[in-house]
């Protein structure tokens, strides 16, 4: 009755067909997320440093890197997967598609899915690759044609219901708006923040939202509060070049260890929790970027959401809502983006670190 289950083991084992959580939801996850980092978060920083240096080729590059986020996340996840050269090349493809269609939803509407649609579908796309690999001697034909078709259907399939589903995320901060500030400032800048770190778009959610004023500073502080918190709680594992890559690059970079010990997210949350609340009641900071919400799912990547709120001052000065930038706002700025963020997370994760939740190493980056 199960004289078929060994030789699949055998053919699995042969193809470096491993279904396992450390596969696919820390290695595959943590390859994605420095791919993630290699192109949209590049291309943003990128981007940002061009409008404001007014200089139209960085503006054109960061253009072309983000552009390229899709391809770029699921060659990553290929390489984690230990795919052989054919199918990790055709992984571009599948990637492109997934993040295109992942970026939609089911009724055709701007989605947040797009990044959590290449998890899945690279994954897929990618073991059914592996396992035709060198089974045919037509293998440059079999190879890619299986890998990219079978990606792309899935893309087809399911990818905008994933858009559909990521951006229900969306909708719980559109119902936390309407709260009195001190819980809709709370509730926002977690879920957003958490957004962040999560392979989906905060960004797309703010954007989709179009989430500014008292919301959009409240993003804000969550989504600084998950980059800045892990730069410093996780400086003594990863130094300095860890503290810019996740403060100004993205906290997404720790999702494989987050899931390897998910006590290491508490810290940057709960700090998240604190900072939504000041944001709102006490400073009421707002987001107001003539750009829309983008901005208000960036934090400190690239400082899109620092530079957002900057540009938001200006605007509101201009159009007779603020009569001037004042030390006040500077000092929200600083405090919020910067400074709460990292005493706070800092502070937390000192009784977590000494409870034994978080033990050296467990934030390292590879």
């Amino acid at each position: 009755m199960y004289k078929w289950v060994n030789p699949l083991k055998a053919f699995l084992k042969r193809k470096n067909i491993v279904f396992s959580a450390k596969r696919y939801g820390i290695d595959a996850l943590g390859a994605m997320a420095q791919g993630l980092f290699c192109s949209l978060l590049i291309g943003t920083i990128v981007k940002t440093l061009g409008q404001q240096m007014n200089l139209p080729f960085l503006i054109e590059a960061g253009g072309y890197c983000s552009a390229m986020s899709g391809p770029a996340m699921a060659i990553a996840i290929g390489y984690a997967l230990q795919a052989p050269p054919l199918v990790l090349f055709s992984l571009a493809t599948v990637g492109y598609a997934a993040n295109a269609l992942g970026s939609t939803t089911l009724s055709g509407t701007a989605g947040a899915g797009g990044p959590l649609a290449v998890l899945l579908i690279a994954i897929a796309a990618a073991e059914c690759g592996k396992a035709v690999s060198k089974e045919t001697r037509v293998d440059i034909l079999v190879t890619p044609l299986v890998t990219i078709l079978s990606g792309v259907a899935l893309s087809a399939l399911v990818a905008p219901a994933i858009g559909t589903a990521a951006s229900s995320v969306g909708e719980f901060v559109e119902w936390a708006t309407v709260l009195q500030p001190f819980w809709m400032g709370m509730l926002v800048s977690v879920a957003i923040g958490a957004a962040l770190t999560l392979p989906i778009s905060s960004a797309a959610i703010c954007a989709a939202l179009g989430l500014t004023g008292l919301a959009g500073g409240a993003a804000v502080a969550g989504c600084c509060a998950q980059m800045v918190g892990f730069a410093v709680l996780s400086f003594r594992e990863n130094r300095w070049g860890g503290l810019i890559s996740q403060g100004l690059g993205t906290s997404m970079l720790q999702m494989g260890n987050i899931i390897r010990n998910p006590k290491t997210w508490i810290p940057a949350t709960l700090a998240s929790a604190i900072t939504g609340p000041i944001a709102t009641c006490v400073f009421r900071f707002q987001m107001n970027d003539p750009a829309g919400g983008v901005a208000s799912g960036m934090g400190t990547c690239g400082m899109v959401g620092p530079i957002g709120v900057y540009a938001g001052w200006v605007n509101d000065v201009a159009t007779g809502v603020k009569a001037s930038i004042t030390g006040m706002d500077w000092l929200a700025m600083a405090l919020i983006c910067f400074i709460l963020p990292a005493v706070l997370t800092w502070l937390i994760g000192i009784p977590c670190r000494r409870l034994g939740w978080i033990r050296d190493g467990d934030l390292k980056l590879d």
